[in-house]
């Protein structure tokens, strides 16, 4: 089998397409035949590096979708056939994985391979935002950041649907009527910072009360200052840069959080009921998965290309 292997840090063209032994399932792990696996921003952060606990060389890619075509030792719950999906197992930009049954879940029939590969870790990502780092109540204005893009689309579609005002800011122009389709009420064009006047300005000078933010250090401040007394600036930009700052210097009392997927999904459980939660969002047509890019498997450079280069939308997925 093949995967998207990297031998050291650098620019996409370290990636290689690189053939290895068939993977064999061991104790508690089920064989998976990938279907589609998605393209992250973290993947780019991992492949650049060392900014995280990966080292190299190593094969890249988190989450996906496949099919179970063996099982381990011990494993019960699955069965071959089972078509699965998880939002975070190394190595996922490969033909075929041996992953661990914890990891997986089972996906509906009514679910399709794209919508379940889109919505693994960016869903997920997007769910613990809104519900657990800071709970949108009906009334409550959001600002989020790279709305156009593959968590951004999905954040404000869930903001939106537990009552709350959407402004979204966009790098481009061309990427306004993207948001607004999602359902922002409001898109700034903004590639940096410099917004804060605008979103007091839509908010009645009160600011927001939720600030999402995966932009990096550049636009760190200006999130901070377009929050309202006591909100919540919700950063998860740090592959992108993180800023230095002194705990003093948080504006307006408001609250600092640096939130990780893993602490909303601590078990199987929680995994298992998170994502129902999410599919029966789309089963409603709450949640609408916008694909941005589809690239064969082996052309995983060229999706980290466009990634970076802020020209995509929506979300990016490899097929074999």
């Amino acid at each position: 089998m093949h995967a998207v292997f990297a031998r050291e840090y650098g620019g996409p063209e370290v990636m290689t397409w690189t053939e290895f032994p068939d993977p064999e399932p061991g104790p508690g792990e089920v064989l998976v035949r990938l279907r589609a696996a998605g393209v992250n921003y973290m993947d780019t952060g991992v492949r650049r590096g060392p900014v995280t606990s990966w080292s190299m060389p190593t094969a890249l890619g988190v989450e996906g979708v496949g099919v179970v075509t063996a099982l381990g030792e011990g494993v019960d719950d699955l069965a071959v056939g089972d078509r699965v999906a998880w939002y975070y197992h190394p190595g996922s930009y490969a033909e075929q994985l041996a992953i661990p049954a914890a990891s997986l879940v089972r996906v509906p029939g009514d679910i399709d391979d794209e919508t379940a590969a889109s919505v693994m870790m960016q869903g997920l990502t997007a769910h613990h935002f809104t519900t657990e780092t800071y709970a949108v109540q009906p009334g409550d204005t959001a600002v989020v950041h790279a709305a156009a893009g593959g968590v951004g689309l999905l954040l404000t579609q869930m903001v939106k649907a537990r009552g709350g005002t959407v402004i979204g800011l966009v790098s481009r122009e061309d990427k306004v009527p993207v948001a607004k389709e999602a359902g922002a009420d409001h898109v700034l064009v903004s590639s940096g910072g410099g917004f804060e006047d605008r979103v007091r300005e839509l908010t009645g000078g009160e600011g927001a009360h939720v600030v999402y933010d995966g932009s990096g250090a550049e636009a760190f401040r200006s999130s901070q200052l377009a929050l309202r007394r006591h909100g919540v600036h919700v950063y998860y930009g740090v592959l992108i840069g993180n800023p230095t700052f002194r705990p003093m210097d948080l504006p307006s009392s408001i609250l600092l959080s640096y939130p990780v997927v893993a602490d909303h999904v601590p078990t199987r459980e929680a995994l298992v009921r998170r994502t129902g939660e999410i599919f029966d969002l789309v089963r409603t047509g709450q949640l609408r998965v916008r694909v941005g890019g589809r690239y064969a498997l082996a052309d995983a450079a060229r999706a980290h290309r466009d990634i970076e280069s802020r020209r995509t939308t929506g979300k990016l997925l490899l097929v074999p």
